[in-house]
């Protein structure tokens, strides 16, 4: 059974920057996609950043130009830049996967990115 493994976050002033990664274990093939979704406090679980392939990247509007989306080509492993940060950037962020297309997601266990003002 896929699981996946964040690592990364925590707390950083406005401006600042951080990467979050994220590994997918228990299988022996490449993933079809990896991405992230932020959770704020009070809010509905939003993407981020998601990257398919291994090279076609999408994000939200709020992430462009200052959130950059990555993967290890020889591993199942995707990293999240994070730079510019601002306060609403602040949130849970939840690695997600979808092992083949069209298949559900699998979550990580999430990381928290807090951005002072």
């Amino acid at each position: 059974q896929v699981q996946l493994v964040e690592s990364g976050g925590g707390l950083v002033q406005t401006g600042g920057s951080l990467r979050l990664s994220c590994t997918a274990t228990g299988t022996r093939f490449t993933v079809y996609s990896m991405g992230w979704y932020r959770q704020a406090p009070g809010k509905q679980r939003e993407l981020v950043a998601a990257i398919v392939s291994g090279h076609i990247a999408n994000y939200a509007d709020s992430a462009k130009g200052r959130f950059t989306i990555s993967r290890d080509g020889t591993k199942n492993t995707a990293y999240l830049q994070l730079s510019s940060l601002k306060p609403e950037d602040t949130g849970v962020y939840y690695c997600m996967s979808r092992v083949v297309r069209g298949s559900d997601y699998v979550w990580g266990q999430g990381t928290q990115v807090t951005v002072s003002s």
